[in-house]
């Protein structure tokens, strides 16, 4: 499993890398059969998201070390360096840009992007 990540380097500039979720075979629900699973990771908040279509907003870091799961539509992020990533529907989208330039992300599909975000902080 991948996710993309997206993080601020000292100097500000944001940067896309892509990062490999370790799966791991145990038993999670027992008498359930064995099944792959990631480690656990503590959150603070959780919550549903919708930016319409058409939306387009101006460059900002994220607020918080979050991950956004999208549900539908989908949404072109570029990083402060240029660099950019779609994120359509099942892709995890980690959020690390908290100081910096920022990003900037513009919904590029014909319907309302819905997604999840998971908080850290």
């Amino acid at each position: 499993m991948k996710l993309k990540k997206l993080y601020s380097d000292p100097q500000g500039e944001s940067h896309w890398s892509d990062i490999e979720v370790e799966l791991d075979e145990q038993t999670f629900a027992p008498p359930a059969k064995a099944i792959e699973i990631s480690k656990p990771e503590a959150v603070t908040q959780f919550m549903f998201l919708r930016l319409k279509k058409g939306w387009d907003e101006p460059i900002h870091p994220t607020p918080v070390a979050q991950k956004l799961i999208c549900l539908s539509g989908s949404v072109r992020v570029t990083a402060s360096d240029g660099d950019t990533r779609d994120i359509g529907p099942g892709d995890v989208w980690h959020m690390e840009d908290k100081h910096g330039k920022g990003h900037h992300t513009v919904v590029t599909s014909d319907e309302d992007f819905l997604s999840v975000i998971v908080q850290y902080e």
